[in-house]
């Protein structure tokens, strides 16, 4: 296999902030923020969206029970809401559990 030439290395220095426009054969020189600031002008942003969403895949409302969610904030606030570590460290294996099986 033969070696691999990189050639000469070129000192780092300081950053050029002119960009190189090919215009039709002719190269100009345009300054960078010069160059933004017409690009900014210039594009224009259609209001239509880019891609067409499918409902298929939708998945609908979350089922949430408002009420239930009212009982456990109540009993939250007024302090009285059960906390027990076994179950809550029983349901977070099931869930991983859960996820781990194919369905």
């Amino acid at each position: 296999m033969p070696p691999i030439e990189l050639g000469s290395a070129q000192r780092i220095g300081a950053v050029d902030t002119r960009l190189a426009h090919v215009t039709g054969g002719d190269t100009t020189t345009v300054n960078a923020a010069d160059a933004v600031a017409k690009a900014r002008t210039t594009t224009s942003v259609s209001a239509a969206p880019a891609v067409e969403t499918s409902q298929a895949l939708n998945a609908g409302a979350a089922p949430i029970d408002t009420d239930r969610v009212a009982l456990i904030r109540k009993a939250v606030e007024s302090g009285n809401y059960p906390v027990v570590p076994a179950k809550i460290a029983d349901a977070m294996i099931a869930a991983g559990m859960l996820l781990r099986s194919a369905h």
